[in-house]
């Protein structure tokens, strides 16, 4: 390679850009190509492959991958089958459906968790308490929970403002609360990689390009996770505090809130903003 296509290498803005910052269209591409390596056995292979396991190693598979969504939620990764199949299950991939509903039963009566597919196209899975339900359990925003606390106000932000926010709305509300992205944060490390890598990843945000923007840009939106996990009725509480005044003040926020059936309805997805 020549010096002057180097330079212009090394210079163009794609090669500029960190990256840490994909965008949700890009891992979710990922997933689906990872996902593809693996077909639906049919009900032979399904019985050939309990056959060959007896009941002691199929309640270990089991429990192996009871422990992998345990690893994964500590830091509220989302499980997906192409990793179980490959990483665990490995030459067994054709007994995954039968140890997946035993994984899915043993969470319910042991640890009160359900399994809960949030992406039906990549099959992606997390872990949802059912002794805790999205309206009485809201994201922590304790002091001691700094990244909770950061993701709380974005999500806020999104919901308050329609379910849509561009990335430079967010960076400025941040820059308002003293979090300047400029800057390495005493608790929150590196704000950008958090909220565009680590959020995103977890399913708590959508970072997608805003559709014919030139220079492009990007938006922030509501994960799958956070619809599961997060309490649209106590972010108007929240904000009701904060101003002093009624969560019912914000009307087409309050019906959402109240209404799930209507807030997913009108919820912007990114396939209609990309």
């Amino acid at each position: 390679m020549s010096q002057r296509n180097r330079s212009s290498t090394q210079n163009s803005p794609q090669s500029k850009r960190p990256a840490l910052a994909r965008s949700s269209d890009t891992l979710l591409s990922e997933e689906e190509d990872d996902d593809m390596q693996f077909t639906q056995p049919s009900t032979s292979q399904v019985q050939k492959g309990l056959e060959k396991l007896t009941p002691v190693q199929l309640d270990h598979k089991t429990a192996e991958v009871i422990q992998y969504f345990l690893v994964k939620d500590q830091r509220k990764i989302p499980v997906r089958r192409a990793d179980i199949v490959k990483f665990v299950l490995k030459e067994h991939r054709n007994v995954y459906a039968e140890v997946l509903r035993r994984a899915e039963r043993t969470f319910k009566e042991v640890y009160g968790v359900k399994i809960v597919e949030i992406d039906t196209k990549t099959h992606v899975y997390i872990l949802v308490n059912e002794l805790e339900t999205a309206e009485e359990a809201p994201l922590s925003i304790s002091a001691g929970n700094p990244n909770m606390g950061l993701l709380f106000v974005i999500l806020s932000v999104i919901f308050m403002k329609g379910g849509v926010v561009k990335e430079a709305v967010i960076w400025n509300i941040l820059k308002k609360l003293r979090v300047d992205l400029r800057e390495k944060h005493g608790e929150l490390g590196d704000v950008k990689k958090v909220v565009t890598d680590e959020f995103v990843r977890q399913r708590y945000l959508e970072y997608a390009k805003v559709p014919h923007s030139e220079p492009v840009e990007h938006q922030f939106l509501w994960g799958q996770r956070a619809e599961y996990e997060v309490s649209k009725v106590k972010i108007l509480e929240y904000m009701g505090q904060l101003h002093g005044q009624s969560p019912q003040s914000w009307s087409q926020q309050y019906r959402q809130a109240t209404n799930p059936n209507a807030a997913s309805s009108s919820q912007p997805s990114t396939s209609s903003q990309r």
